[in-house]
């Protein structure tokens, strides 16, 4: 995974891609609201790996979270560890990206 300040876009590992766009489809069948654009972005990429904006990946982490907490109750352990691997996975990679380059040095 690499991600640029300057760009704004991070690059995602092929299979996480493909578990992300597997979870957000489950997301638009339940109507969770803002997971179509995410899922089409990333049913739509293609490559070994995928380059997408951090705000697509930050809605994408979000909407997997709310499919977690609503889904927690039907879904097997391994099931729910998985979807919320990948969210935790896309959240860590924007928040990356977010977070501010500290100056090496003293001070």
């Amino acid at each position: 995974m690499t991600s640029s300040a300057f760009q704004r876009t991070i690059i995602l590992p092929a299979p996480v891609c493909r578990q992300a766009a597997h979870h957000l489809e489950q997301a638009v069948e339940k109507a969770i609201d803002g997971a179509a654009t995410p899922w089409r972005a990333f049913r739509t990429a293609d490559g070994d790996d995928f380059a997408f904006s951090v705000p697509v990946v930050e809605q994408a982490a979000g909407c997997l979270l709310v499919l977690a907490a609503e889904s927690a109750q039907s879904l097997r352990p391994s099931a729910l560890r998985a979807l919320i691997g990948v969210a935790l996975h896309l959240r860590d990679a924007a928040e990356a990206v977010r977070r501010p380059v500290l100056p090496t040095g003293a001070w």
